[in-house]
């Protein structure tokens, strides 16, 4: 088994980010989408550069953004990885995995969700990630049922967002899914808007590690 994969999302502030990245989480996610409250912005910042360490590969999200573009803002950002959180094609996730960033797609779900639709992305991302399905793209703080996911069947690795806060340590353990790697937390632990409170990070990522919650992927 490997150690479930922890994902924090929506940074920006670089002495924030450094006390993050002292939990040791696996991915950091600063948000390219100018819509955001947490958006990053679009030149590079050299002191968020300088805060992450090259053991934390850092993700850019996007929304609906054209290829060339993501690729351009990935390479400027010296990104490892990409998550596409709008309607992005099966042809344009494969296209950004082709030049050797990782990609995460996001999926937003509630009741009516048609997992077969996932089926033409199978072998074009690394990882889905499954959000609550809200009006807008991006996270809506809120968790979907996780029950849901007993239809999801394919290969893919998928992390679990919306939501997810320091409290819900004993609903995720009791979470089991064999293609189940990673937990994304974004808004459930911040003071702000980008601003993430870093004792409640930590705590929840050592809990995490402490309670031995691992992946079958």
């Amino acid at each position: 088994m490997n150690k479930l994969k922890i994902k924090v999302c929506g940074m920006r502030d670089p002495e924030n980010i450094s006390g993050v990245a002292k939990a040791g989480p696996d991915f950091l996610g600063l948000i390219f989408y100018p819509k955001s409250k947490r958006f990053v912005g679009l030149e590079p910042d050299l002191k968020i550069l300088g805060a992450v360490p090259e053991t934390i590969h850092k993700v850019g999200v996007f929304v609906d953004e054209l290829p060339e573009t993501v690729l351009q803002i990935a390479r400027r950002w010296q990104l490892q990885a990409v998550q596409l959180h709008g309607h992005e094609t099966p042809g344009m996730c494969q296209k950004v995995k082709a030049s050797g960033l990782a990609v995460f797609k996001a999926f937003s779900v509630d009741e009516s969700f048609d997992f077969s639709a996932l089926e033409p992305y199978v072998g074009t991302c690394d990882y889905f990630l499954f959000d609550t399905k809200g009006h807008l793209p991006g996270g809506t703080g809120q968790k979907f049922n996780w029950q849901l996911l007993e239809k999801y069947t394919l290969g893919v690795p998928f992390f679990l967002s919306g939501g997810i806060g320091p409290d819900d340590l004993e609903t995720i353990q009791a979470f089991e899914h064999p293609r189940w790697c990673g937990l994304d937390i974004n808004s459930g632990f911040e003071i702000s808007p980008a601003l993430k409170d870093i004792g409640k990070v930590q705590s929840f990522i050592t809990a995490v590690r402490a309670n031995g919650m691992n992946s079958t992927v």
